[in-house]
C-alpha cells in the first residue's frame, strides 16, 4: 500500500499536510517547520525538536512504543532522526518532528477531538494492509514538489 503525505508551506513553525492511502484522502497532518535544504546533510539544517523530517520514502510499520503504546505507526529509517512516530496531538508544540494526525485543521492546528480518531483510522488502514501481506510505503513531498 502507498501512503502519500503532501505538505503545504510552513507557517509560524507549523506545517499542515494531507495524508492519502492509495489516492484516498485519510486525514490531515501537522508537523514542525520544514527546514530541509535538498542535497545538504540533515545535521546542517535540523533544529532539534523543531524540524519536520526530510521529504522522501519511508517504510511504515506498527510497533510497540514506550510512549505511545502498542500498534504505534512508526516511520522507519529517517535520516538524522530517531523514533519517528505518527501520533495524536494538536499543535507544533506536541511534536518533536513526528507527523501528528487529525481529521480537521484550523488556523495551523489540529482541531481538538479529531486527532485520536485520525490515528485510529490510519492504524486500521495500515494494519489491514499488513495483514494482506502488503508493504506499507510512505512518500512525503514538500510544497511545490511535483510527484
Amino acid at each position: 500500500m502507498k501512503l502519500q503525505l503532501n505538505r503545504e508551506g510552513s507557517v509560524n513553525g507549523a506545517t499542515i499536510g494531507t495524508l492519502y492511502a492509495d489516492a484516498r484522502r485519510l486525514c490531515y497532518t501537522l508537523e514542525d517547520e520544514v527546514r530541509e535544504v535538498p542535497g545538504v546533510q540533515v545535521g546542517l539544517w535540523k533544529v532539534h525538536g523543531r524540524t519536520a523530517i526530510p521529504a522522501g520514502e519511508y517504510a511504515i510499520t506498527l510497533e510497540d512504543s514506550p510512549r505511545f503504546g502498542p500498534g504505534t505507526l512508526t516511520v522507519n529509517n529517517v535520516p538524522g532522526f530517531i523514533g519517528v512516530r505518527m501520533h495524536a496531538g494538536n499543535t507544533a508544540e506536541d511534536t518533536d518532528g513526528c507527523p501528528l494526525l487529525g481529521l480537521e485543521v484550523a488556523d495551523g492546528t489540529i482541531v481538538g477531538g479529531t486527532s485520536r480518531p485520525a490515528v485510529t483510522l490510519v492504524q486500521n488502514v495500515v494494519r489491514a494492509a499488513l495483514a494482506r501481506g502488503e508493504h506499507v510505503q510512505l512518500t512525503i513531498t514538500n510544497a511545490g514538489t511535483v510527484i
